[in-house]
């Protein structure tokens, strides 16, 4: 029996996916799969590391997103008619699928936030091509006008999703957690698909890996809503069965649709994605007056070495041999990017950092004052650096005023254009401390007792509470004979680490060939 999950969401859909990459595909080569999705909520952050370690694991990894779709526009920001939204599972087939797809979820950053955030099926109109759909969970729009009774609505829906993808690319999406409403809402799909003419396919709507992670799971959500266990009417899934389920499990689920089983397969098969970590992407500099790149950095560089070593004879000869280098490996234009930028901040009297980091073996840096200091006079490498048997870009490590960053930030982006230009994501995680404490609240203990715990973990850097156990013998024994010490232990353990929220790098920014969403 084969199949493949589909709908699966990791630890960065944050606070409540339970699917940690770690261990996910350990899990699915003995459950005999050989390929699974990442379906993240409305989020693209984890594509890359699942991507690279699915492959490492020698699982094929399908990209995929679960989008929130907004019911009217998704400009609309009524809050007594917008705050509700539909799902839709998308996988990318393509390349062309998976740009699509990070133009969806992008504009539904920067255009369509609404509490989470929104595309719309005028925004999927138009970047439709290459994608799959599945209709979803029970928050999709079809299963919901099933779950209200309304046929005839959900007919619609699914016509006019077939008006968006055809019907090799839009699927009726199966999901059995052994609730009634969804076995009620299974009939009529199967239904439908027989009305329509259209295939389904069955899924898991996986949160967690192992059935007994769904306990820790509950702890999750009640750490992302900011409540206790007790709650009553806190949120919580309504059943057990949101793992990484078998394929046995799964047929044995929906034994009257056989081929939804089937249709897993068949579309990993057809997706066929691969992220390329080779090609560069670094953004023309334009030089003045219609020169190239290659004389306006020589130019620059000559003017430099007057400047810093009075023309010295050395100075030239080291000048011209990492010229050579940077002109054979291509990187003209990312010295004069680097320069250009350091260059205005020093203009307007924005303190800039002296040297950090191999940056500062570069003669040429020095020349073009990037950097402070000066590679001759303390013998440094220009090798460490950038040399022709280095596969990775070389990187100054420039710091700029704190209070005065936004300035260079705003120069880069007037320059290059508000869509070639992004700051980078950053994630708080949940350390040792941190999720002793989450946990201890979410488990209703009092603030003494979690802070006596959490004060047991020492202040070492990188301490996990793994590690505190073994260094801290009071620790160890609290663990060892107190049951509630111990469940709080084992529940932060199995969370630690996990990222907790999303924010902006205070520094780090990227600058593109092309639109960043592209």
């Amino acid at each position: 029996m084969s199949f493949v999950h589909l709908h699966l969401h990791t630890e960065y859909s944050l606070l409540d996916g339970f699917a940690r990459i770690d261990k996910l595909f350990q899990k699915t080569a003995e459950l005999g799969m050989d390929a699974v999705a990442i379906t993240d909520h409305g989020v693209m952050f984890g594509a890359v590391e699942f991507y690279k370690k699915a492959r490492a694991a020698g699982i094929k990894p399908i990209i995929g997103c679960e989008v929130y779709l907004a019911l009217r526009d998704m400009k609309d920001k009524d809050p007594a008619r917008d705050k509700q939204r539909s799902h839709l599972i998308l996988l990318a087939e393509n390349q062309t699928g998976y740009r699509n797809l990070i133009k969806l979820v992008s504009r539904g950053f920067t255009e369509g936030f609404y509490y989470k955030p929104r595309i719309d099926k005028a925004l999927l109109r138009q970047h439709s091509e290459g994608l799959i759909a599945l209709s979803a969970c029970m928050s999709g729009d079809v299963q919901r006008a099933l779950s209200y009774s309304n046929y005839q609505e959900a007919k619609r829906l699914v016509e006019d999703y077939l008006t968006i993808f055809d019907r090799e690319h839009f699927y009726l999406e199966l999901q059995d957690h052994g609730l009634l409403e969804q076995k009620k809402i299974n009939k009529l799909l199967v239904k439908l698909a027989a009305e329509l003419n259209i295939e389904l396919v069955a899924t898991n709507d996986v949160h967690y890996i192992e059935k007994g992670d769904a306990k820790t799971h509950d702890v999750l959500l009640a750490i992302q809503t900011g409540k206790t266990l007790y709650d009553k009417d806190r949120m919580r899934f309504p059943a057990e069965e949101f793992y990484l389920k078998s394929p046995e499990q799964m047929a044995a689920l929906f034994p009257y649709a056989p081929q939804a089983i089937e249709n897993t397969v068949k579309i990993a098969d057809r997706c066929n994605f691969d992220f390329d970590f080779n090609t560069r992407h670094l953004p023309a500099f334009t030089p003045p007056a219609g020169q190239s790149s290659r004389d306006y950095l020589i130019a620059l560089c000559r003017k430099g070495v007057a400047a810093r070593y009075a023309n010295d004879q050395a100075a030239i000869d080291r000048l011209k041999a990492e010229l050579k280098i940077i002109f054979e490996m291509g990187y003209e234009d990312y010295f004069l990017i680097v320069w250009d930028f350091v260059n205005y901040a020093k203009q307007r009297g924005i303190l800039v950092g002296p040297c950090r980091g191999s940056g500062g073996g570069s003669i040429v840096a020095y020349c073009l004052a990037i950097t402070d200091v000066d590679p001759l006079k303390y013998q440094l490498i220009f090798e460490r650096f950038l040399n022709p048997e280095r596969i990775t870009m070389p990187d100054f490590d420039i710091d700029f005023q704190d209070d005065r960053r936004a300035e260079v930030i705003d120069y880069v982006v007037d320059k290059y254009g508000v869509d070639h230009v992004a700051q980078i994501i950053t994630f708080g995680t949940m350390g040792a401390r941190a999720a002793i404490r989450d946990v201890g609240r979410v488990l209703g203990m009092s603030y003494g007792e979690v802070d006596v715990v959490a004060k047991a973990i020492p202040f070492v850097l990188g301490i996990t509470i793994e590690r505190a156990l073994q260094m801290n013998e009071k620790l160890r024994e609290k663990y060892q004979t107190n049951p509630e010490v111990r469940r709080l232990i084992d529940i932060a353990k199995a969370l630690e680490g996990m990222p907790r929220h999303a924010s902006t790098h205070a520094a780090g920014v990227v600058i593109g060939k092309r639109p960043i969403d592209d």
